[in-house]
């Protein structure tokens, strides 16, 4: 490594798009400085964000105006996302529209059963809002989770020829039901030129799963089913879309990516997949890697020896997997956004 190239400048020159996970404005400098190109945002990181102070005076303004907790919480999600895309928005225009978004995920709250929504009515509102926060905005990709109301709102929103992000993926069904659903609604537009979609894959959470629930794996395969189940989604997308023949990509978000054991390397998933489509880093996971020697080049095509990979199908109930992960990720998607109508409360307060 040239001293001139940073560890996450390398992993952007292997052929791997570098996100943040974050749209603050002053990490957002920082990030492009190594490479980055896009970000991503949802309710604990506004909520974060907002708990800092630093925009006590417009919430002040807003209070001010009448607005209600809820007015302001994505009056300020809005504002602030579409901060975060003029800072990306050359990306966006150098790659023709392949790069530079930044994701606004629509409303968690939607997969609270204390709402009592039937369905269709969940399914309705995706809708809804994402046409909502999507118009008027082209770096901008609207954040839909692959639950069921999430991914029965996929093809008329990919139809209306919004930019998507699938998120909440864990399993190749999910995927498959997503991918599926985005080409339909894509098939019914006027023409393809500008669709754009991708698939964000959880990562690290799958290996806190099998530690729970999967104590059985041997030391050499515990803690690599995360990274197994992402790299053979990638492979799956790859082959998908390969014969589709469309102007821009359709890429898998690699999520979750900080490691959540403290023996870990803070580029165990970073490193993993190395050499293609796109990370979306937490800015504490980018902190530890830069500060590191670490060279990273193209890792996505590379699979544990066979006997790992054999043991991991075998032990690992993926269905269940899913199931238990899935529930969990409802309520970590839901909670962060009441907590930040209690934040905004308090300010109000």
């Amino acid at each position: 490594m040239s001293a001139a190239t940073s560890p996450l400048q390398s992993l952007v020159q292997s052929g791997t798009k570098l996100w943040l996970d974050s749209i603050d404005p002053d990490l957002i400098r920082a990030s492009k400085d190594y490479g980055a190109t896009g970000a991503t945002s949802n309710p604990v990181i506004v909520s974060d964000l907002i708990g800092t102070g630093r925009f006590d005076d417009r919430i002040a303004c807003l209070i001010e105006a009448g607005a209600t907790d809820d007015d302001i919480a994505w009056t300020m999600t809005d504002e602030l996302v579409t901060a975060a895309q003029r800072e990306f928005e050359s990306a966006w225009e150098q790659s023709g529209g392949d790069d530079g978004y930044v994701s606004f995920e629509v409303d968690p709250l939607l997969e609270d059963e204390s709402t009592g929504l039937s369905h269709e009515a969940r399914v309705a509102r995706y809708i809804e809002l994402g046409l909502k926060w999507a118009e008027g905005h082209k770096n901008r990709m609207i954040k839909v989770p692959a639950t069921p109301a999430g991914l029965g709102a996929l093809e008329e929103l990919s139809a209306a020829g919004l930019t998507l992000n699938v998120t909440l993926i864990f399993s190749d069904r999910q995927y498959e039901a997503a991918r599926e659903a985005v080409w339909r609604g894509a098939q019914r537009r006027g023409n393809l030129d500008q669709f754009k979609s991708v698939y964000s894959i959880f990562v690290s959470r799958v290996d806190v799963y099998t530690e729970q629930h999967v104590p059985q794996l041997s030391d050499a395969a515990q803690g690599l089913v995360g990274i197994v189940n992402a790299k053979r989604i990638w492979a799956s997308n790859q082959t998908y879309w390969a014969d589709k023949q469309l102007p821009l990509r359709q890429e898998i978000v690699f999520a979750s990516t900080g490691v959540k054991k403290a023996n870990d390397p803070a580029w165990k998933y970073v490193g993993a997949f190395a050499g293609s489509d796109i990370e979306t880093n937490p800015p504490s996971t980018n902190e530890a890697v830069a500060a590191t020697n670490q060279v990273f080049t193209r890792q996505i095509d590379e699979m544990p020896p066979s006997n790992v990979l054999e043991e991991i199908d075998r032990l690992v109930d993926f269905e269940r997997m899913e199931t238990v992960l899935m529930q969990e990720g409802v309520a970590k998607f839901a909670g962060p956004q009441n907590n930040l109508l209690k934040l905004i409360a308090g300010k109000r307060a």
